[in-house]
């Protein structure tokens, strides 16, 4: 596949990934993207998965068409694109291998070898002339490794973007981009707002009409729209108005009570309510919600002294992402002794801007008179 009539697509397709990293449902695959920059002299723009390398080798060698390589640019060192460094050294040994000195510690802890003999190590801002094309990288530390560097293109105006803007799905299946990037970036990269934040000052004094990632499709048209919601995202901006309700219920009570305040909250006018059960949906789908709305409600049962378990692990999935500048209403359920509103408020104590309404709905077993005034209260307020 082209993207311009010098820079050619050599990536792979997986569906054989059911969790990536390990965790995060992929149904549709992943996409590991490598690039082939034909000029004067050729280079590589990272490798793919290990279990795609000889795909990945044979797709450079026919892009190559008789020609050899003279760099491999290394990006990023998670091993969904570094894994055949080692297969592409010792098919092209005249080759250079590009990185950073963070890029090479890591490649000699992963791969027993820092190509001492046959690497350039660049710094922040350098340059790397092909010909017609002169490379910049850019280092984006933390965006999401420390190591991590993109590349601007100065030619074709390609900034070959490493994990920042990529996605989940593999590029032969036809899928909504931003509700598959909301939850890849928050789910891996949302924890360093901060770093993105830079790394977008830096990108905006350059002239972009093209953006390649390491996962996902290549970006030709429109790319306010993606910039826009990388500035969104990781300013930890409100995406789309509205309230996400988040529950967990043993006898079905606190599901009760959170359906009927989205029933509440959307005959008042909220203009979007999502809800999910957390212990039944994808909690990585849950995350993306909660950043993507400014309202977040959290529904949940006092559990052994505590919050139920679901309920605790999403917490601190959102607490370990930097979850910030938003409201919080708490519907808390106990038989006995409700104290999960105490405990949700402590484990918010050292977040930013976090504002919780003055309505706390407390359940005792079931809804009463008093707890159903209480709901409407807090459909008031998030309204």
């Amino acid at each position: 596949m082209k993207i311009t009539e010098s820079i050619i697509y050599i990536g792979v397709n997986d569906h054989e990934v059911d969790l990536f990293e390990g965790q995060y449902d992929v149904p549709n695959g992943m996409a590991y993207n490598s690039y082939l920059i034909k000029d004067e002299r050729c280079a590589v723009m990272d490798t793919v998965d290990a279990r795609f390398g000889g795909e990945w080798l044979s797709n450079l060698e026919a892009a190559l068409d008789g020609g050899k390589p003279d760099y491999l640019i290394v990006q990023h060192m998670e091993p969904d694109h570094s894994a055949n460094i080692v297969k592409f050294a010792e098919k092209y040994p005249e080759a250079t291998i590009v990185g950073n000195a963070k890029t090479f510690a890591m490649m000699k802890r992963f791969y027993k070898n820092e190509f001492a003999d046959r690497r350039v190590i660049v710094k922040d801002g350098e340059t790397l002339s092909l010909g017609a094309h002169t490379l910049t990288f850019v280092f984006a530390p933390m965006v999401h490794w420390p190591e991590v560097m993109v590349t601007y293109d100065s030619a074709d105006k390609v900034l070959f973007s490493a994990d920042g803007f990529g996605k989940f799905g593999a590029l032969d299946t036809d899928e909504d981009w931003a509700c598959e990037a909301r939850r890849y970036y928050f789910g891996i990269v949302g924890k360093y707002g901060a770093q993105v934040q830079t790394l977008l000052k830096k990108a905006a004094a350059l002239e972009i009409n093209t953006i390649c990632p390491l996962h996902g499709p290549i970006l030709t048209e429109n790319l306010d729209y993606y910039l826009g919601l990388y500035n969104t995202w990781s300013s930890y901006g409100v995406e789309s108005e509205g309230v996400f309700i988040a529950y967990t219920s043993v006898y079905g009570n606190t599901k009760k009570a959170a359906e009927l305040l989205k029933e509440k909250l959307e005959a008042k006018g909220c203009p979007k309510v999502a809800i999910a059960d957390l212990a039944r949906e994808d909690m990585a789908e849950s995350v993306e919600d909660a950043f993507r709305y400014g309202r977040l409600v959290l529904a949940t049962t006092t559990y052994n002294a505590d919050i139920f378990p679901f309920m605790r692990e999403f917490i601190n999935d959102l607490l370990e992402r930097s979850y910030q500048k938003r409201t919080i209403g708490i519907i808390e359920n106990g038989s006995w002794a409700p104290t999960a509103a105490k405990t949700i408020r402590a484990k918010f104590e050292k977040s930013r801007e976090i504002t919780f309404t003055d309505t706390t709905v407390t359940i005792n077993s079931s809804l009463d008179e008093a707890s159903l005034q209480q709901l409407d209260a807090l459909a008031d307020e998030l309204v």
